[in-house]
C-alpha cells in the first residue's frame, strides 16, 4: 500500500498543478534552493550565477543539503522548453535521517509512510506473521533530530496460534504461501500446516491453467519512445520484438521461460513517463525488468525502480550522469555513455601527438560530465587543457576567447542547434583553416551545417568552409566486422531483417534506426543474463518466476549475471563497466569536401586503433597543438667581434712596445723622473684590460654550454686586474703629488724627498682590494650562465612557428648587489682621481715629470668608465651594442692612456737624440729639471756669454776714454796754471776718496752670479757708453 500511495502522488501531482511558465522564452527562471541547503549550477562560475536569471533549455540543477541532511524529493531538474522545471510540482527538502535498522523486522512487516528514505516526518508501522505477537510499541515516528520516538519491537513466536490461512485473498495466501516456504520456523509448523499449503497451491494451479501450460512466462516492461523529441521507438521497438521471437525459439536459452514485451510510448517525456511507470508497476503482471529510452525517462526510471528492486535496462540513454551507481544502483544500458568518446578522443591526441587541446561546451548537466571525465582522462595521459570555455545560449564571447588564448585542437560538446551558432562565430573570427581542429559529437544529422537557421548570419557557404576537416567520433552502433554472434546473425542480416520488418520505409526517416542495435542487443543481454541466473536460483529452491518487488535475492542474481555479461552482437562486443555502461567500438569520421568519410576504429575496451590512413588536412599534415616555438640564441656578430679583436690586439701590441721601451730606457734620467716602474704597471693593465675583450666576445657560438661560466671568469678576472692596475698606478701618481705640494709651507723640506715604496705600496693596496672583493664574489655567489627570453617573433614566411629568442648572460644570484658594491668603489675611485687631476693641473716637480700627461688620461678614462657602465647595463639584452659599446669603450681608454703617457717620452727620445745628452748630463749635475726649466737654463746661459763679452768691449771702451780724459786734464794745466791749482784745491776731498782719473777695471771673474740673470744689463751698458764712465755710475754698473 505504502509503494501504492507513492505513485499515486508522483503520478497524479503533475497534472493538479498548473506549469509555471517564464516569462522569457527559451530558458527557465532561477528557482530558490531547500531549507537547508543549496543549489548546484553545473558549469557555472559564481560571477556567472549572480548575474544570470535565465537558464537554457536542457539546463540540469542538482540539489545539494548540508550536513548530514539528504534530499528528499527531486534532486535534479531540467529546464523544459516550454519554460518549466521537470517535477516542479513536487517539493524538495533537505531531511534528517534516522536509523534504517528500524526498517526491517524479523518475522514481521514493517510500512513506511510516506515512502522513500527515513526522514523527519516518516512513521513506521509494525505488524507481525501469522503465527507471532509483537512486543514493543507498533507504531515509530522520525523525529527532527533524526531519531525514532520509540524502540525497535520483536515479533515471538506465538505457540497458540490457530488461525486459518484461507481467510484471505488469493494474491495475500500466494505472499503468505511464498514467506512460509522460506521460513525454517513456518516449515516446522508440522505435516498439517504442509497438507494445507499443497492444498491451496493446487487451488491456484488449477485457478490459472493458461500460466503453467507450456512455458512460465517473465514480462519485461518497455517505454519506447515512438514521437516526442528523440522517436527512437520506431526502429528500437522492431529490433527488441525481432530478438524476443528468437530467444524465444531457442531451447538453449530460458527453456522453461517465455519473455513478453509490454511496451508503451513515452514520447521522451519523463511528465508522460511517471504516469506510464505507474501502470507499469501497479497493472498485472509483475515485470523482472524495466527497459526505457532517452536519457531523461531512463533517469526518472532508474531512481524510482530501486525502490521496487528492479533491474533497468536501457537502449537508448547516453547521459554520464547514469554512470552514478550510488543514485542507480540497478541500472544497465547498450547505448554507451558519452563519455566513451573521450577515450578515443584521448588516442587520437596521443596519434598525432598533441599535448595541448582546449574545450567549449554548451552548460547543460551532459556536457559537463563528459567534460569532467575529459579532463580526468586527459590529465592522466598528461594531455594540458590550456582553455575551458562554456556558454549558456550565446558563444560568441566563448569563441573569442578561444582564439585569443590560440587554442588549436578544440573539442566542442553542444548540441547541433548550438553547433550552427558556434561555427557561424567561428568563421567570423577565422578560427578554422589549416591551423585548427575541431572536435565534435557524431550524432550530428549529416547535412547539420547547411540547414538554414534563423539563429544565425552566416550562409550556408560560410558554414561550409567553417566545418571543413572536423572530426567527429560516434559510437560503433553495428559491428562493422562479419561476425555471427549470439544471435546467430551477422549484422548486414540484422539490417536486411529489420528492413524487412519495417515495410520498406527509408531509414534516415525512421526514428532510431542507428540505434535499432543496440536495442536488439538489450533483450539479448537481459535473455542470457537471466538464463545464468536459472541454475543458481533453482540452487536455493527458487525459480525466476518467483520474482515480486520485495524479492531482492533475485534481484542480486540477475545484477550479477548482467554485470559478467560478454558477448558478440549485432552492435559489436558486448560488455559493462563497473557503472552499468557499456564498453564498444568508437568510429572516427571526418568531414572531407563536405561529406564525412570513415578514417577509423576504435575499441576502448582492447584500446585498438584500426586506422584507414585516409585522413585529410588543408595544410597536407595535422596541425600542431600550438604554435611551434623554435628557440633560437642570439649570438654576437662575427664581423663586430673580429674587428674590435683587431683593434684590441694593436692595442695589445702597443701596450707591449711601450712596455718594452719603458724597461730598455729606464736608466734615461728623463724616463727615471717619470717613475717608470708605475708606468710599468699601467701598460701591463692596460694589456690586460684588452685582453678582456676577447672573452667579452665569447658565447655559446664558441664553446660549450659547461664551459660558459669559466669565461665568465676570465672576464671577471681580467677587466678588474687590468683596471686596478692601469687606473691604480695612474691614481698613486695624482694622489702624491696632490698629498706633497698641497702641504703647508712649514713642510716645505719634506717635498723634496719620495720614497718609492709608498708608491708601490698605494698600488698593491688598490690591487689586494680589488682581488679581495673578486674572490668573496666567486665563493660566496660565483657567476654561472642565465639565459634571457625575449617576445615572441613571426618568421616572414607563413609558417605555424615563432621564434624564441634567447641570450646568454653571465650571472649571479645577487648580481646586482655585487654590482652595486663594485661600481661604488670604482665610481668614487674614479671621482677622487678627477679631482685630484683637476687640483694638480698647474703643479711642477720634478720627481713625477709627467704627472699632467697622467691627469688628462684619468680624465679620459673616467668619463668613458662613468658612461660605459649604466649604458651597457641598459644595452645588456642588445647582445651586438652591448658589447659594441663596452669593449671600445675599454679600447679607446687604453689607447688613449697608452699614448698620452709614452708616445711623448718616445717622441722626445728620438727626435731630439737625448739618449747620450741626458746620460751625460746625469752625471755632471746628478740631478734633473722638467722640460721648461732646462729650456730656460740653456736660454740664460747664452744671454750671460754674450753679455760678459758685451760688458769686457764696454771696459775697453771705458779705459780709453779715461786715457784721453787724462791727457785733455794734462794739457789744461800747462795752459792755465792758475785754474789748474784752483781746480786741485777744490778736488782734494775727492781724490782723497778716489783719484779723478781713476776708471776701475772689470773682471769677468769677478761679477756675482746674479749678474747673468739681469736683464737691464743692456739698459745700464748703454747709458754707461753715453756718459763716459762717470764716476757717479760705475758703481751701479757693478751692483
Amino acid at each position: 500500500m505504502e509503494q501504492l500511495l507513492f505513485l499515486v502522488i508522483f503520478y497524479l501531482l503533475p497534472t493538479l498543478v498548473s506549469s509555471i511558465h517564464n516569462s522569457t522564452t527559451g530558458g527557465c527562471a532561477i528557482i530558490r534552493p531547500p531549507r537547508d541547503g543549496g543549489i548546484r549550477y553545473r558549469g557555472l562560475t559564481q560571477e556567472q550565477i549572480r548575474s544570470v536569471q535565465i537558464l537554457p533549455v536542457d539546463y540540469e540543477i542538482e540539489y545539494i543539503c548540508r550536513g548530514s541532511r539528504i534530499i528528499v524529493g527531486p534532486k535534479v531538474r531540467k529546464c523544459l522548453p516550454d519554460g518549466t522545471w521537470t517535477d516542479i510540482n513536487q517539493l524538495s527538502r533537505c531531511l534528517m535521517v534516522c536509523p534504517r535498522s528500524w526498517m526491517s523486522l524479523e518475522n514481521g512487516r514493517v510500512s513506511l509512510q510516506p515512502p522513500g528514505p527515513p526522514v523527519e516526518g516518516t512513521v513506521l508501522h509494525y505488524s507481525c506473521h501469522a503465527g507471532f505477537l509483537l512486543e514493543g510499541f507498533n507504531i515509530s515516528h522520525c523525529t527532527k533530530l533524526g531519531k525514532w520516538d520509540s524502540p525497535k519491537p520483536l515479533c515471538v513466536y506465538d505457540s497458540n496460534y490457530t488461525a486459518s490461512l484461507w481467510n484471505s485473498s488469493s494474491k495475500v495466501y500466494r505472499s503468505n504461501l511464498l514467506l512460509m516456504a522460506s521460513n525454517a520456523r513456518i516449515r516446522s509448523l508440522g505435516r498439517v500446516w504442509r497438507s494445507l499449503a499443497l492444498l491451496y497451491a493446487l487451488l491456484i494451479f488449477l485457478s490459472w491453467p493458461c500460466a503453467f501450460a507450456g512455458k512460465k512466462k517473465l514480462y519485461i516492461g518497455a517505454l519506447f519512445p515512438m514521437s516526442g523529441g528523440w522517436p527512437g521507438g520506431q526502429a528500437c521497438l522492431p529490433a527488441a520484438q525481432m530478438a524476443l521471437d528468437l530467444v524465444n525459439n531457442r531451447n538453449d536459452i530460458l527453456p522453461d521461460y517465455e519473455l513478453e514485451l509490454i511496451h508503451y510510448d513515452s514520447m521522451c517525456d519523463p511528465g508522460e513517463a511517471t504516469k506510464l511507470l505507474y501502470d507499469l508497476l501497479y497493472t498485472e503482471p509483475i515485470k523482472i525488468v524495466l527497459m526505457p529510452g532517452c536519457s531523461s525517462v531512463s533517469t526518472l526510471v532508474a531512481e524510482a525502480a530501486r525502490m521496487w528492486n528492479l533491474i533497468v535496462f536501457s537502449y537508448g540513454s547516453s547521459s554520464p550522469a547514469l554512470s552514478n551507481r550510488q543514485r542507480f544502483p540497478t541500472f544497465f544500458r547498450t547505448h554507451p555513455s558519452a563519455t566513451l568518446h573521450n577515450p578515443t578522443r584521448v588516442r587520437l591526441f596521443q596519434k598525432w601527438e598533441w599535448t595541448k587541446i582546449a574545450t567549449i561546451q554548451q552548460t547543460t548537466e551532459v556536457f559537463t560530465s563528459t567534460l569532467d571525465d575529459l579532463e580526468e582522462r586527459v590529465k592522466e595521459a598528461n594531455i594540458e587543457i590550456s582553455v575551458r570555455q562554456s556558454f549558456l545560449t550565446d558563444p560568441a564571447v566563448a569563441v573569442k576567447n578561444l582564439k585569443r588564448q590560440d587554442a588549436r585542437i578544440i573539442v566542442g560538446l553542444f548540441y547541433e542547434t548550438e553547433a550552427r551558432k558556434v561555427f557561424c562565430e567561428v568563421f567570423k573570427e577565422k578560427l578554422y583553416g589549416k591551423k585548427y581542429v575541431w572536435f565534435l559529437i557524431g550524432w550530428y544529422a549529416d547535412n547539420w551545417f547547411k540547414i538554414k537557421d534563423p539563429a544565425i548570419n552566416c550562409t550556408v557557404e560560410n558554414m561550409t568552409e567553417a566545418v571543413e576537416g572536423h572530426i567527429t567520433t560516434e559510437i560503433v552502433m553495428l559491428n562493422p566486422e562479419t561476425v555471427r554472434g549470439a544471435s546467430n546473425l551477422t549484422s548486414q542480416e540484422f539490417i536486411a531483417q529489420l528492413m524487412s520488418r519495417l515495410g520498406g520505409k527509408n531509414p534516415e526517416e525512421t526514428g532510431g534506426f542507428q540505434e535499432a542495435p543496440l536495442a536488439y542487443d538489450a533483450v539479448w543481454a537481459l535473455a542470457l543474463a537471466l538464463n545464468k541466473t536459472v541454475a543458481p536460483l533453482r540452487a536455493k529452491g527458487w525459480g525466476l518466476e518467483d520474482f515480486n518487488y520485495n524479492n531482492k535475492e533475485i534481484t542480486a542474481e540477475i545484477y550479477r549475471a548482467l554485470n559478467t555479461s560478454s558477448f558478440e552482437g549485432v552492435s559489436g562486443h558486448v560488455v559493462f563497466d563497473a557503472q552499468g555502461s557499456r564498453m564498444a567500438w568508437t568510429l572516427i569520421e571526418q568531414l572531407q569536401g563536405g561529406s564525412y568519410k570513415k578514417i577509423g576504429y576504435y575499441d576502448s575496451t582492447k584500446g585498438n586503433l584500426s586506422w584507414y590512413g585516409n585522413d585529410k588536412w588543408i595544410g597536407l599534415s595535422p596541425p600542431a597543438d600550438q604554435t611551434k616555438v623554435i628557440k633560437e640564441f642570439r649570438y654576437l656578430s662575427q664581423k663586430l667581434f673580429v674587428s674590435v679583436s683587431v683593434f684590441a690586439g694593436l692595442g695589445i701590441l702597443l701596450g707591449i712596445v711601450c712596455l718594452s721601451f719603458n724597461i730598455y730606457n729606464s736608466s734615461i734620467r728623463y724616463i727615471q723622473n717619470s717613475q717608470p716602474y708605475l708606468n710599468n704597471m699601467t701598460a701591463v693593465g692596460c694589456v690586460l684590460a684588452l685582453a678582456a675583450v676577447f672573452p667579452l666576445g665569447i658565447d655559446g657560438l664558441h664553446v660549450r654550454r659547461s664551459q660558459f661560466p669559466v669565461v665568465c671568469q676570465f672576464r671577471l678576472w681580467l677587466l678588474g686586474l687590468g683596471f686596478s692596475l692601469a687606473y691604480g698606478s695612474m691614481f698613486t701618481k695624482i694622489w702624491w703629488v696632490h698629498t706633497v705640494f698641497t702641504k703647508k709651507d712649514e713642510k716645505k723640506e719634506k717635498r723634496k724627498h719620495l720614497e718609492p715604496w709608498k708608491l708601490y705600496a698605494t698600488v698593491a693596496v688598490l690591487l689586494a682590494i680589488d682581488v679581495l672583493s673578486l674572490l668573496i664574489w666567486q665563493i660566496v655567489d660565483p657567476l654561472h650562465i642565465t639565459v634571457e627570453q625575449f617576445t615572441k617573433e613571426a618568421p616572414k614566411e607563413d609558417l605555424d612557428v615563432l621564434i624564441q629568442p634567447l641570450l646568454e648572460h653571465c650571472s649571479s644570484k645577487k648580481m646586482n648587489t655585487w654590482l652595486g658594491v663594485v661600481y661604488g668603489y670604482k665610481g668614487l675611485l674614479l671621482l677622487l682621481g678627477i679631482f685630484l687631476a683637476y687640483e694638480t693641473k698647474s703643479i711642477s716637480t720634478e720627481k713625477i715629470n709627467d704627472h699632467r700627461a697622467v691627469g688628462m688620461a684619468i680624465y679620459n678614462v673616467a668619463v668613458l668608465c662613468m658612461i660605459t657602465a649604466p649604458v651597457t647595463m641598459i644595452l645588456s639584452s642588445q647582445q651586438d651594442a652591448s658589447f659594441a659599446f663596452a669593449s671600445l669603450a675599454i679600447i679607446f681608454s687604453v689607447y688613449i692612456t697608452l699614448v698620452v703617457l709614452f708616445v711623448p717620452k718616445i717622441r722626445r727620445l728620438i727626435t731630439r737624440g737625448e739618449w747620450q745628452s741626458e746620460q751625460q748630463d746625469t752625471l755632471k749635475t746628478g740631478s734633473s729639471t722638467n722640460n721648461n726649466d732646462e729650456e730656460k737654463s740653456r736660454q740664460l746661459e747664452r744671454e750671460n756669454r754674450e753679455l760678459q763679452k758685451i760688458i769686457q768691449e764696454k771696459e775697453e771702451r771705458v779705459t780709453e776714454l779715461r786715457s784721453q780724459l787724462a791727457e785733455r786734464q794734462a794739457l789744461r794745466s800747462r795752459r792755465r796754471p792758475s785754474v789748474q791749482n784752483q781746480n786741485q784745491n777744490h778736488s782734494v776731498p775727492s781724490s782723497q776718496a778716489d783719484p779723478p782719473s781713476y776708471c776701475p777695471t772689470t773682471d769677468k771673474q769677478s761679477l756675482p752670479p746674479s749678474f747673468s740673470n739681469s736683464s737691464n744689463l743692456y739698459q745700464g751698458e748703454s747709458k754707461l757708453s753715453r756718459n763716459n764712465c762717470h764716476n757717479s755710475r760705475l758703481p751701479l754698473l757693478y751692483k
